[in-house]
């Protein structure tokens, strides 16, 4: 087909350390047939060094704004604020389909400059499946925060580890609180994940999907210690834990950890409005009262970045074939024309200011 230029792109969020391009991925890319060029970064999980050794090519922090009008320029979190205009086909997690907030400014930038944005959660093959999606680690972190937090060993503010490490603070207190965790969506990615963290820490875990929560048993649910959240909804739902919820008599819970983070409208958990943070992972939702436990809530948007080096092999590696066909097929083959047609929509909606 040609030689697409892959330009990998510094993370501008400062505790984004994954990458979804790795060494090796980079190798076979360059391997293909594609041009990679790779900025510096001071916080990326992987060496530069290793990228050189790959094949690829360097280039400054944050020099994608002046990279050829032809490249592809691949993140993950969002952009600087400037520039103005966008003009490059960016391959990274906008957030600007679902009427977020930011979203109308961002779409504003990218039709100033002309770009694209082809959004990594919008890359869908046939059936509608993700091509490649963070969940199953960010279930894992999730439930692992939460299973610290009921323990009182949860650090803040939080910072990156080892899977070997986080296992081990898991496994060291087994036995001990929460006794009993719940983990909706439990056959999805996210929800594997979660349930697979719990097993490691010797938590009788509850697992609930699609059967579970189309007949949902409030009364159960508030009947867990923990709550592990991992449904996404795309339509307005029955809320899983209302504000009616929180002064229930008899409510065990104590301890939701909102994997999916949607404050949307479509929020399944709609006592919070704030995502929490690594500086401050825990928010205080209602003290004890009446014999009820307090109720607090972990909700960080960027889960995976704890574990960025295990995040970021299982990510590349499944985005690795979408990426390839820029190389067999160019931007047209059907994952890639599906996330165009989408912005594409997204920007026909937006009122152009």
């Amino acid at each position: 087909m040609g030689h697409p230029h892959i330009w990998v792109r510094h993370e501008a969020r400062s505790t984004e350390r994954r990458c979804p391009v790795t060494p090796d991925s980079a190798r076979r890319l360059v391997e293909a047939g594609a041009r990679v060029t790779v900025e510096e970064s001071t916080q990326r999980i992987f060496p530069l060094d290793d990228y050189v050794a790959a094949g690829a090519e360097t280039a400054p922090t944050g020099s994608w704004v002046d990279a050829p009008e032809d490249a592809f320029v691949l993140g993950l979190k969002e952009l600087p604020e400037e520039p103005a205009r966008l003009r490059h086909r960016h391959i990274y997690f906008g957030h600007a389909f679902k009427g977020q907030a930011e979203a109308p400014a961002l779409l504003q930038r990218f039709r100033a400059g002309g770009g694209t944005l082809l959004d990594l959660e919008y890359l869908v093959a046939d059936d509608g499946r993700r091509v490649a999606a963070f969940g199953y680690w960010a279930g894992y972190l999730g439930a692992a925060l939460g299973v610290l937090q009921s323990r009182g060993a949860l650090p803040a503010p939080l910072t990156p580890t080892t899977r070997e490490e986080l296992d081990a603070s898991l496994r060291a207190g087994a036995g001990s609180a929460p006794s009993r965790a719940l983990v909706t969506g439990a056959l999805g990615r996210s929800g594997r994940g979660a349930t697979d963290a719990l097993a490691v820490a010797g938590v009788t875990t509850t697992r609930w999907d699609l059967d579970e929560t189309r007949r949902l048993d409030r009364g159960a649910l508030l009947d867990h210690d923990l709550l592990v959240h991992c449904v996404l909804t795309t339509t307005p739902s029955e809320p899983f834990v209302r504000a009616a919820d929180v002064p229930a008599e008899g409510r065990r819970l104590s301890l939701l950890v909102d994997v999916t983070c949607d404050t949307s409208h479509l929020n399944l958990l709609p006592v919070y409005q704030d995502l929490t943070s690594w500086e401050a992972p825990v928010s205080r939702l209602a003290d004890a009262e009446g014999g009820r436990p307090p109720l607090d809530v972990i909700a960080i948007d960027n889960l995976p970045s704890l574990l960025p080096l295990e995040a970021s092999r299982t990510y590349a590696e499944d985005l690795f074939p979408t990426l390839l066909t820029l190389v067999t097929e160019g931007d047209v083959s059907p994952v890639w024309a599906r996330a165009r047609a989408t912005f594409e929509q997204a920007l026909a909606t937006t009122p152009a200011t």
